[in-house]
């Protein structure tokens, strides 16, 4: 791995890019999903899917340490052979891409709706890739110290919460799992899905100074999100009525408007401007990702050539794409729908796969 020698994540950095990647979009529909299916116990629904969220984050871990010295692409390739794994390769680099396409149009459409509805899509797009494409090129040693960044800058923000505390009605959250287990089983799918961004770690390891810490590190990057999911969920629901969180499609946002102080009025569009970094946070890793991966399909060491075509598509893409709220709630269930197979459903194929592999292949030399 000297090749990445200079490009080296320290823990906290590792732990700040999948956590912020992980709560991105999420955190502000996330009450809204939960409701819906679940119910006032859509809170217990994020527990269990904290837990699966980190025995698969875990899986990956074991994967990557069963094969130190691989990259992410190099291992399928290894695994499958050289078609089938860059195959494989493609199907994940396209994966990325639409993930960071999905909430790059999704970031646009959430700030034209509460800050400048005016504004036209390929102007909002203009001025968000370049921040994106500053960060992006100069690769992950600068993307993590931009995590870092965001992480300082935006820590206060989820206890500006607390404030709507002062008249909240608890028994909204009784009587616990009222309508039995199944509607909070069945909702552990949407919360799942708000953990997505720890299958990075595949990518992300190779980079990892401290190797032996990538399980420590991806436990305190789930659970930091699982924390923030909890505490803004718990709020919400004692805050609005089921019925009413229901009429939000951002009820986080809403929870800000009640917020009252004698020095600023509409807190929400205060929050939504420091909230672009982390968005941004969410969009960076998985762009990265997906250019990377294909600078190193087709050769190439540098991925800024394959950054500045993916980026001109955007702006070209946004001219034409103006994307209604209906269609941005389904192009977010359409990736939650791929994520679900290649954070959730892959490592654990790539685990058994590999296990056989590994026993093929000590059984032919011994």
């Amino acid at each position: 791995m000297n090749k990445y020698s200079v490009n080296r994540l320290s823990l906290i950095q590792y732990i700040f890019i999948i956590f912020e990647t992980q709560v991105g979009i999420g955190v502000l529909s996330l009450p809204r999903d939960l409701v819906i299916t679940a119910g006032s116990d859509g809170w217990i629904s994020i527990l269990l899917g904290w837990i699966l969220s980190m025995l698969f984050s875990l899986v990956v871990i074991k994967i990557m340490e069963k094969n130190a010295g691989y990259t992410f692409l190099e291992l399928l390739s290894k695994y499958f052979g050289k078609w089938v794994g860059k195959s494989l390769s493609i199907l994940w680099i396209l994966y990325t891409a639409y993930a960071a396409s999905v909430v790059m149009f999704s970031t646009i459409h959430i700030i034209k709706i509460w800050i400048v509805p005016d504004m036209r899509d390929f102007i909002l797009m203009i001025l968000f890739i370049i921040p994106i494409y500053m960060i992006t090129k100069q690769g992950i040693r600068v993307i993590g110290l931009f995590a870092e960044f965001v992480f300082l800058i935006s820590v206060w923000m989820p206890f500006l919460l607390l404030l709507t505390l002062k008249s909240t009605h608890w028994l909204y959250l009784l009587p616990i799992a009222k309508d039995g287990l199944f509607p909070i089983l069945s909702t552990v799918k949407s919360t799942i899905l708000s953990f997505l961004g720890f299958e990075l770690a595949f990518i992300l390891y190779p980079f990892l100074k401290d190797k032996k810490s990538a399980s420590k590190g991806i436990v305190i990057a789930n659970s930091l999100s699982m924390i923030i999911f909890l505490m803004v969920t718990v709020i919400t629901f004692v805050k609005f009525s089921p019925e009413e969180i229901k009429d939000y499609v951002y009820p986080t946002l809403n929870l800000l408007k009640l917020i009252r102080l004698p020095f600023l009025e509409r807190l929400e569009i205060t929050f939504l401007a420091f909230y672009l970094f982390t968005l941004f946070m969410t969009i960076i890793p998985y762009l990265y990702t997906a250019v990377l991966g294909a600078s190193q399909l087709v050769g190439k060491q540098d991925h800024r050539n394959v950054l500045r075509i993916l980026i001109c598509l955007w702006i070209l893409l946004s001219f034409f794409f103006l994307p209604s709220s209906s269609q941005v709630t389904q192009m977010g269930k359409s990736w939650g729908m791929l994520g679900t197979y290649c954070a959730y459903g892959f490592p654990i194929f790539l685990w058994i796969y590999g296990w056989l592999f590994h026993h093929v292949r000590k059984g032919q030399k011994q």
